[in-house]
Formats: C-alpha cells, structure tokens, sequence
C-alpha cells in the first residue's frame, strides 16, 4: 500500500505564542513602586517571595508568594511592594490573538505544584537562552539571544508557557488555596530527609557549621548527603547553605534592614572581608555594589513616564 495516500491528522493548535515582549526575574526593594502603564500585549506577574499590591483599571489586587496575576492588553496596571517586603518577581510579556486568551482578563491565580515546575522551566531556559540573563540587573527591554546559546531553548520557553497557559485554562479555577510553596528557582521534588535538612539550613541560616556536624545531625553519611543534594539541586548541601545566606543578604539589602557589616555579623560571617568575597562570587558584584544596582533601578522605575510599554519593570 502506498503510504502516501493515508489521510493524515492535522493537530489542532489553539493557542500559540511566537513572540516575547519582556522576560525578567527581578529581585525588588522594599521601595518598588510603578506607577503604572499600559501596552498591546499580554503580561503576567509571579511573586516568587515577598508581596505585592497591584493596581489596575478594575480595582486593586493583593499578591502574596505563589500568586500570579495577568494583564490583558491595554489595561493600565501599576504596583508597588507590600509589608516592607522586597518581592522577587517573575515578568514575563507576550504576544498572542488567541480567542481563549479571554479567559485570563482580570484574573490572578495560585500556582499549584505542577504548575510552578512549569513556571520553574521556563525560568530556567530563560537563564541559559538570553544574555544579558533573564535575572541580571542589567536587562531592560525585549531579551537577546546568547551566543551559543543551548539547542531548543527558545522552543522550550514557548511550548512550557503554553502548556501553563492551557493547564490554567482547564483548570478553571481562580480560587487562591493554600499550599505549601518554595521559590520556582528551587527543585520541586527531592526525598523526605533532603527536604528536612533544607528546612534545618533555611532555619539556622545565620549559624555556622561545618559538613561532618550536619550529617551526624542528621545520622547519613557524607557520601549519601552529598549524592542526595547534588542529585535534587546540582551543588553540595554547604553550597547550597552558602547560597542560602547570601540570598537572605541580598533580601535584607533591598529591605535596607541593616548595614554591611551588620548584615554580615548576622549572618554569622567570621569577616565582612570574607562575607564581600562570597557575596562577589556568587552574585558577581560587591554588596556595595549590589545595593547600588537597586537603588538606581528604583530611581529609573520611578522616574519613567507612565506611557513606557515595558522597560518599567
């Protein structure tokens, strides 16, 4: 039989996104504020940590972690940080004429577990595909492919953005459920006593201690807990831990809760020397710098017209 003349099922596409506005993971201050603007396109917002409070031509919405809310084209939308929070947000903007688009005007959602993986794998092919990265302080506007950039990473991006587009849509459900929620810059998934042990970290984030003390703290040798952590999160349980304090840092800078020294003295840090050196290598700026990077991005937020589309963000 000549398969040429077998009839063919031709897939059926409802929703499509081919072009992205903006892409961002922005780490705010406490001062974030906008006063707001309109473009012709499509946005949503994710608050990643922190709270927000938002403000659009149908009335005012408060957002806590784990809470995303969209913006149909051409509706003035404007926010500011809650509760002297410094939120990180996830940005994201997009073009789509899709008719089922409608479903998402004047409606926020709370991310379940499924759908903040899929949120977490955009973020993540949005960090490898652009440069600047979509988390630098530098990014404004619409992202730029990075040179050598991983095969399938654009693809990538629009076909998990559309199946969170269309989980969202079938699930047809805006109520806000409590869940219990980690940052979608973190794994979803790992065993019983990984999760334990992170909770242990995130508690005692300010102590000091050394590998050997966590693993008989928590009865597994070093080389299971190293095989475990590096199986969940790619890096050792005490990179990890550093990691962990330098993001309480980078927090506690934006909120201008204390000074440098300070910051460091109460993160358990033996030197503000040997604080400054971790915080460079893995934020790839000084603290001093860093606050500065905030500062001047909440100068230009506030300083920008209210008709700018995008670079408000």
């Amino acid at each position: 039989m000549d398969s040429s003349n077998r009839p063919r099922y031709v897939l059926e596409e409802e929703l499509a996104i081919r072009k992205l506005v903006t892409f961002y993971y922005r780490e705010m201050s406490r001062q974030f504020y906008t006063s707001g603007e309109k473009h012709d396109f499509w946005e949503f917002v994710y608050v990643d940590n922190g709270e927000l409070e938002v403000f659009t031509d149908s009335g005012l919405h408060y957002l806590a972690q784990g809470d995303m809310i969209f913006y149909k084209p051409n509706l003035f939308h404007g926010g500011k940080a809650l509760n002297r929070t410094a939120p990180n947000l996830i940005i994201l903007s997009f073009e789509c004429t899709a008719p089922c688009m409608a479903y998402f005007e004047d409606k926020s959602f709370r991310l379940n577990e499924h759908e903040r993986m899929l949120l977490s794998r955009i973020v993540q092919e949005g960090l490898k595909a652009f440069d600047p990265p979509i988390n630098s302080p530098h990014l404004a506007g619409c992202p730029s492919k990075r040179a050598g950039a991983a095969f399938g990473g654009d693809q990538l991006i629009r076909n998990y953005l559309e199946i969170l587009l269309i989980e969202l849509i079938r699930k047809g459900d805006t109520a806000k459920t409590d869940a219990k929620l980690s940052t979608v810059t973190e794994e979803q998934q790992g065993d019983e006593l990984v999760s334990s042990v992170v909770g242990y970290l995130q508690h005692n984030v300010a102590c000091n201690f050394s590998f050997d003390q966590l693993c008989e703290r928590f009865a597994i040798s070093r080389t299971r807990l190293k095989a475990l952590f590096r199986a969940k999160y790619g890096i050792g349980a005490m990179e990890y831990f550093n990691r962990l304090k330098i993001e309480q840092a980078k927090r506690l800078i934006r909120e201008e809760a204390a000074t440098v020294s300070e910051i460091a003295e109460r993160l358990g840090y033996s030197s503000i020397h040997y604080f400054s050196k971790q915080f460079k290598r893995l934020v790839d700026m000084t603290p001093s710098e860093y606050a500065r990077s905030i500062t001047a991005r909440a100068e230009r937020i506030r300083g920008k017209p209210q008709e700018s589309a995008d670079k408000s963000h």
